[in-house]
């Protein structure tokens, strides 16, 4: 399994329904469980910055992840990118192979 990296900026009028977004995310997580099966979660965390939040998750393939990003962007997301994430010792060794 892949690790990626899902960085999600949500609308303007999401963001003014913040006493709503516990419901909000469960919504979206059941939708990429059921659409996605193959996907595990691993990290959700609110960000103060460019984007609004971050998931660390595992899929097979980059299909399931354009699946995860397109989701999130029919869910509210103005912007939801799904970035490939290599650990940190099998880039060290990618480095090394240069």
């Amino acid at each position: 399994m892949q690790t990626y990296i899902l960085l999600t900026k949500l609308t303007s009028e999401f963001t003014s329904k913040l006493k709503d977004r516990e419901e909000l995310g469960r919504e979206w997580l059941e939708t990429v469980k059921e659409k996605c099966p193959d996907v595990t979660f691993k990290a959700h965390y609110a960000l103060l910055g460019q984007f609004d939040f971050i998931d660390i998750y595992e899929a097979p393939n980059e299909e399931s992840a354009a699946k995860v990003s397109m989701i999130s962007q029919a869910n509210g997301a103005f912007q939801a990118e799904s970035l490939p994430a290599i650990p940190w010792k099998r880039f060290i060794a990618l480095v090394k192979e240069l």
